[in-house]
C-alpha cells in the first residue's frame, strides 16, 4: 500500500519538475542574443535564397526544354533556401547545450535539476517548438513569394495544390530535425566547434563521399542520409533517388530519436 501510494505521488512531482525545466530552458533560449540572430538568419536564408533561386529560374525559363517545364517542381524550387537555413538552425541546436558546457553553466543547470534526462528532454522540446514555428513561417513565406515569381511564366501553384502544403510543412519538419541533430551532437561532443564540424560533415561531406560510390550503392545509401531523407519531405515531383515522403519522415525520425537517445545515455554517464 505504501509503495503504491509513493509511486502515485511521484507522478505529479515529476510532471511539475519537467514543467519547471521547460520554463527554465525557455527563459535561457529567449534571453540569449545568439538565439534571435540565428532565428532571424534562418528566416533570411529560407526566404531570401528561395526568392533569388526563383528569380533565377524564371530568367532562364524559356531556355528549358518542354520536358523540364512539365516536370518543374514549383514548391520545392521555392524552398531551396532550406539548404542554407539548415546550417543556421543546426548551429543553434549545437549552441543550445554546448555553450553551457563551455561556460560551466551546465553544473548550475544540473544542480537545479539533477535528472539529466529531464534537462535534455526539456531542451529538445523547447528548441523544437521554437525552431518549427520559425521554420514553418519562413517556408510559408518563401513558398508564397516563389509562386508569385513563377506565376510570371504560369508555373506557380497554390498552397492547395497536391503536395504543396505537405512540402511547406515538410520543409519546416526537416529544419527542426536538423536542429535537434545539432542538439544531440552538442550533447555528445560537448565542444561547439567539434559538434558543428560533425554536423556539417554529416549534411555536406558524407553525401559527396557516398555519391562517389558506384551505382546503385551511392543512390541506395544516400536515400537514408538525413539530407536526402529530409529532401523527400519537401519534394513534390517523384524522384527515383529519393524515398517517399513517408519513408523520408521515418528515416529522419530515426536519425533524430537515435541521436537524442545516444545523447541522453552519454549525458547520464559522464560528469558535467
Amino acid at each position: 500500500m505504501t509503495t503504491a501510494t509513493a509511486s502515485v505521488d511521484t507522478q505529479p512531482v515529476r510532471a511539475g519538475a519537467f514543467r519547471l525545466a521547460v520554463a527554465a530552458e525557455a527563459t535561457k533560449l529567449r534571453t540569449v542574443r545568439s538565439t534571435m540572430w540565428a532565428l532571424g538568419a534562418t528566416l533570411v536564408a529560407t526566404i531570401g535564397i528561395g526568392s533569388l533561386i526563383a528569380m533565377a529560374r524564371v530568367s532562364r525559363w524559356d531556355r528549358l526544354s518542354l520536358r523540364e517545364q512539365i516536370r518543374f517542381d514549383a514548391p520545392a524550387a521555392s524552398l531551396r533556401g532550406i539548404f542554407l537555413a539548415q546550417l543556421v538552425l543546426g548551429v543553434l541546436g549545437v549552441l543550445v547545450i554546448s555553450s553551457e558546457f563551455a561556460t560551466g553553466m551546465i553544473r548550475t543547470t544540473f544542480t537545479a535539476m539533477p535528472r539529466r534526462g529531464t534537462v535534455l528532454a526539456a531542451k529538445a522540446l523547447v528548441f523544437a517548438i521554437v525552431a518549427f514555428v520559425v521554420a514553418f513561417a519562413g517556408c510559408l513565406v518563401a513558398f508564397a513569394i516563389g509562386q508569385s515569381i513563377f506565376a510570371q511564366k504560369h508555373a506557380g501553384v497554390s498552397l492547395s495544390a497536391p503536395g504543396a502544403f505537405r512540402a511547406v510543412l515538410g520543409g519546416a519538419v526537416y529544419l527542426t530535425a536538423v536542429g535537434l541533430l545539432g542538439l544531440a551532437l552538442g550533447t555528445v561532443l560537448r565542444r561547439t566547434a567539434g559538434a558543428i564540424a560533425t554536423l556539417f560533415g554529416l549534411l555536406l561531406i558524407v553525401p559527396l563521399l557516398v555519391g562517389s560510390l558506384p551505382d546503385p550503392w551511392g543512390t541506395d545509401i544516400s536515400k537514408f542520409l538525413p539530407g536526402d531523407a529530409g529532401r523527400a519531405l519537401f519534394t513534390v515531383q517523384h524522384q527515383s533517388d529519393l524515398l517517399s515522403p513517408a519513408g523520408g519522415l521515418l528515416v529522419l525520425a530515426a536519425w533524430v530519436i537515435g541521436g537524442l537517445l545516444v545523447a541522453g545515455l552519454v549525458l547520464r554517464r559522464r560528469d558535467a
